[in-house]
């Protein structure tokens, strides 16, 4: 029963993106609300796509290349933020002197939005991969550290008080009752901050890069190719999409199929 309700899910999933798809073009090749040297037809958009898994023009530049260039920024940024930033809002909420120490420092950085840090980067580090990757470090950093903090601050009192009764250590209090009980919160740290890491990606290659996603998107523009700026829009949708999903079965694998020990 559950296995036909979930069929039926797809089936009506698929066909939503079909008559999007179909309104589109009828939108452009029959009513020709819009000329489609601005808003191409889904079947040029396609083949543009195709085209460009092997075709370097105009960002001189195959999808396959500027999605690697992409994903090694994007995904180093990304891990690192998390690297740092996980254990850091853990050890903030576990540890009091650590909290005094290092909460004035992360509140004066807190609001300040990831897309600021892109001139100082450039300033620091030129236009390369490490100024890139700094900035996406940024816009991961935080959402990390908020919610790992949130998740241990989360923690049942009760829980604590009666591993203190059995004898538990302080560390094994927090390897055993503190952290599964931060890790829903932790992944949905590491969900926003890679969706922000795709958003900061994007705009610091649109700025200062020579290949990426972002950088195909701006030479579309400015030589007013609609077709190659929605293939690089539509190809970071997608590997977002991807990565969001990998992303939430490692949280389905850990969290909720309960294999954390």
């Amino acid at each position: 029963m559950v296995k036909k309700k979930l069929s039926i899910y797809f089936f009506i999933s698929i066909a939503s993106l079909i008559g999007f798809f179909l309104f589109w073009h009828a939108m452009i090749a029959w009513v020709r609300i819009i000329p489609d040297f601005i808003m191409p037809t889904p079947g040029r958009i396609f083949q543009t796509f195709i085209r460009k898994f092997y075709d370097t023009i105009p960002d001189g530049a195959t999808l396959l290349q500027n999605l690697k260039a992409s994903l090694e920024v994007s995904l180093s940024g990304f891990l690192a933020g998390s690297v740092i930033g996980v254990p850091l809002g853990m050890a903030m909420a576990w540890n009091k002197k650590m909290d005094l120490f290092a909460r004035p420092l992360f509140d004066l950085l807190r609001p300040i939005p990831p897309l600021a840090w892109i001139p100082v980067m450039i300033i620091w580090l030129g236009i390369g991969t490490p100024a890139k990757a700094a900035v996406i470090f940024m816009s991961a950093f935080i959402p990390n550290v908020i919610n790992s903090y949130m998740g241990i601050r989360q923690t049942n009192p009760v829980h604590l008080w009666v591993g203190q009764v059995f004898g538990a250590s302080r560390g094994e209090l927090f390897r055993k009752v503190a952290f599964p009980t931060a890790l829903p919160y932790i992944f949905t740290g590491l969900r926003m901050s890679l969706g922000t890491s795709w958003v900061s990606l994007v705009a610091a290659e649109m700025l200062a890069s020579s290949r990426g996603l972002g950088y195909m998107i701006m030479a579309g523009r400015l030589l007013v190719r609609p077709d190659i700026i929605i293939v690089g829009m539509l190809s970071i949708g997608m590997v977002g999409a991807f990565l969001a999903f990998v992303l939430q079965k490692v949280e389905d694998h850990f969290v909720r199929g309960g294999h954390y020990r």
